[in-house]
């Protein structure tokens, strides 16, 4: 395939943009670019999904990098690792 990107850039944008390709990921990626650090207790009832599905779309995202989280007493707070995540969401918005 001739591209001025590298395969190890293509591979990981490819897994990069599966972990976000899910609709309540990108509802994620939106509440944390508008709200900041949430809770997962934030998060879910935002979405109005379970504990448990909100915490397992988490990890998905955690695992690629896209989310992070600090632990501030009895809570964790997720927030993106980089805004620019949002801009995904943005240019969907624009192209769907």
């Amino acid at each position: 395939m001739k591209t001025h990107f590298s395969k190890d850039f293509l591979e990981e944008s490819t897994e990069t943009l599966r972990a976000i390709a899910h609709p309540i990921r990108l509802a994620i990626v939106d509440l944390l670019f508008h709200n900041g650090e949430m809770t997962v207790t934030d998060i879910y009832q935002k979405l109005s999904i379970e504990q448990a599905i909100a915490s397992h779309h988490l990890r998905i995202l955690k695992n690629k990098n896209v989310v992070k989280v600090e632990r501030d007493g009895k809570n964790s707070l997720y927030s993106l690792t980089n805004a620019d995540y949002f801009e995904i969401v943005k240019t969907l918005t624009k192209v769907i």
